[in-house]
This record gives C-alpha cells, sequence and structure tokens, in this order.
C-alpha cells in the first residue's frame, strides 16, 4: 500500500530538502507550473521521477539550478549569445539547451548529449534548489496529464507516488518554461513558454524550429519537453477551433454532439463567453492579457474533468507573443483534433 505523500508548508524547506538530498522526489512550486524534483546527479532519484509520472524515457528533462556558476558546472560549454540570453532572462521562465557535462546521468538528458538547464525566479523553489543542490524538474503530473498550477492539482495526479508536495500557492505564468535549442546554429525555439519569440530576438537571433507544431521526423528523439507526446490532456475530448469562423463552428459541433448525448463544454475568451448558450462555458480570460489566459488553461483543462464533460470545443487565438505558447499547449491537449474554420 502506497504512503501517503506529505503537503509541506514553504516554512518546511529544510525537511523537503532533507528528503531530496535522499533521493526522494518532491513537487515544488516555480513561477510556471509545480516541478516534480529529484537530485539531478543521483540517477536513481531520477528514475523516479519517470515512475512516478509513467513519463516515457526518452523525453528529457530539464535541470533546475539556483545560480549560473551551478548551471555552468553542468555544461561544457555556454556560447557568448546564451550567456546574453542568460543575462537578458534569468532567472526566469526561460530553459537553455546545451552541451552536457560529463558528471550529469544519461537518464537526465534521455541519452542525448545535451542538457536543459534554468534558473526559476520563484523564492521558494530558489531557496529549495540551494538547499538540496540541482534538481532534475519535469511538471508535477501524471504524463500527459494537463501541468499543475496548484498544489491540489499534484496531489490529484501524485498522492502516494511521492514524498512530498511543498505547497507554494497558485503559480503565475501557468505555462512552462521557453525552451531554446543553444547548440544550433542559429538558436532554435524548441518549446514557446513565458519568455516570448519577440522577446528573444531582441537579445540574438532565434527561429521556431519544426518540432513545436508537432513535426518530428520519425525516429527522431524530442530534444526539449513537450515536443513529442501528447501533453496537457483532460479525459474530455478537446477540439481546438482557430479561423474566422471559429464561433460558428464551435456552435455547430456543439450541437451535434450534444444530439449525440455528450455533455459540452466551451472554453474561450471572456469577452465572448457571453455568446454560447445552452453550454459550460469556460471563461479563460481576456485577449487583452494574454498572461491570464496562460495562467488560467491548465486549471480550465482539469475543471473540465471534474465538471465530467465529455467534449470541450475550445476557441484558438492569435500567436503573437504568448499567444504563441498558449496555442502551441491548446494544440498538444487536442492532438489531431485540430480544426480550422
Amino acid at each position: 500500500m502506497a504512503v501517503r505523500t506529505l503537503l509541506l508548508g514553504t516554512n518546511e524547506l529544510d525537511r523537503a530538502a532533507a528528503l531530496l538530498r535522499a533521493g526522494q522526489c518532491v513537487a515544488f512550486p516555480t513561477e510556471t507550473v509545480y516541478g516534480l524534483g529529484a537530485s539531478a546527479l543521483n540517477p536513481q532519484a531520477v528514475e523516479g521521477i519517470f515512475a512516478a509520472k509513467g513519463r516515457p524515457q526518452d523525453n528529457p528533462l530539464i535541470v533546475h539550478c539556483a545560480s549560473q556558476e551551478q548551471a555552468a558546472e553542468l555544461v561544457t560549454d555556454i556560447p557568448e549569445e546564451a550567456a546574453a540570453l542568460m543575462k537578458a532572462f534569468w532567472p526566469g521562465p526561460l530553459t537553455l539547451v546545451l552541451p552536457k557535462g560529463p558528471q550529469v546521468p544519461d537518464v537526465v538528458s534521455a541519452g542525448l548529449d545535451t542538457l536543459a538547464v534554468r534558473i526559476p525566479s520563484h523564492p521558494v523553489a530558489l531557496r529549495l534548489i540551494e538547499l538540496a543542490g540541482p534538481l532534475a524538474a519535469p511538471s508535477a503530473n501524471l504524463s500527459g496529464r494537463p501541468s499543475p498550477t496548484k498544489a491540489e492539482h499534484v496531489m490529484t495526479d501524485l498522492d502516494g507516488r511521492i514524498a512530498a508536495v511543498v505547497d507554494g500557492g497558485e503559480t503565475g505564468w501557468g505555462v512552462e518554461s521557453t525552451v531554446v535549442d543553444c547548440v544550433s546554429r542559429p538558436f532554435r525555439l524548441l518549446r514557446p513558454g513565458g519568455v516570448t519569440l519577440e522577446e528573444l530576438n531582441t537579445v540574438c537571433q532565434v527561429v521556431v524550429d519544426p518540432g513545436v507544431y508537432g513535426e518530428l521526423n520519425q525516429g527522431e528523439k524530442p530534444r526539449s519537453p513537450g515536443m513529442k507526446y501528447r501533453h496537457y490532456a483532460p479525459n474530455a475530448q478537446v477540439f481546438l477551433v482557430a479561423g474566422d469562423r471559429a464561433e460558428e463552428c464551435i456552435k455547430e459541433l456543439a450541437e451535434e454532439h450534444q444530439r449525440r448525448g455528450c455533455k459540452v463544454g466551451v472554453m474561450v475568451p471572456t469577452e465572448h463567453a457571453s455568446r454560447y448558450s445552452g453550454i459550460t462555458v469556460l471563461p479563460m480570460g481576456s485577449t487583452a492579457n494574454l498572461q491570464e489566459i496562460s495562467a488560467s488553461i491548465y486549471r480550465l483543462l482539469r475543471e473540465a474533468d471534474e465538471l465530467r464533460i465529455d467534449v470541450l470545443l475550445v476557441e484558438g487565438i492569435s500567436e503573437e507573443g504568448l499567444g504563441m505558447a498558449i496555442m502551441n499547449r491548446l494544440r498538444r491537449a487536442a492532438g489531431e483534433r485540430i480544426i480550422f474554420a
């Protein structure tokens, strides 16, 4: 019988760090989502992350550090442009892929010769890493499920599977960090996130990798989390609808699925919520405030499950700025069910 997971307060970081140093897995808040941490230099501890999440072994992890000096000890080279990105955006929601140092276990990087590293800006995460050392940490959810933005989300998915969760309240960004491949030339955006493509290009040239849109070649290994597998998905069937006729199409799809006896929900910008009647509406925030939308989408995907929604119809938004990260997560949640109307 599984031992129940400890729910720790932010005043109990010494206890959480002791569990991590002992090879246990502990979830903790970052400014993006909750991460599931294990000592990055302990391969057995890192294996525990994959076991707890049910995560595929070829999906690399991000190592969270407390300082640039700590990150530099884990890699063999930091190009000048990568150092400029660190200066501009660390601590913060930016992950850089760099050549991996020999002391980092291969299980962390899924056998790749590169390592994804970042410095979170959340004070609880930083203090925990200072106490426990660098932490390999994907999102603290069952593989494929929406990422957790509250401690209770972690407990829903992982209670009894991990040692503890540090409850630091709701996270801010709500989508994971931006990931940039700093080994390729020019640098490549592997996963959009809290730092936008436009912001990156004020520092150095960064181009969008085709894998952002799910176009990995057959047999190609993902170089970043979030590139290969269906992610962020609730139990409901998710349809992402974009284009000038999105509203009309959503209403038609809603009627069609309701006739089949399905409970239908729609997830739309708040300013469009009043346009839908006879359907469960999940307002995701205003398009005038994309951070509000990014902070809400995972919570709403989980809420759809709580409401026992069978079919969730999501209205797409512009991909400018933070919209690229939001649409990336919604495409992953929908899988193949993407409609351009």
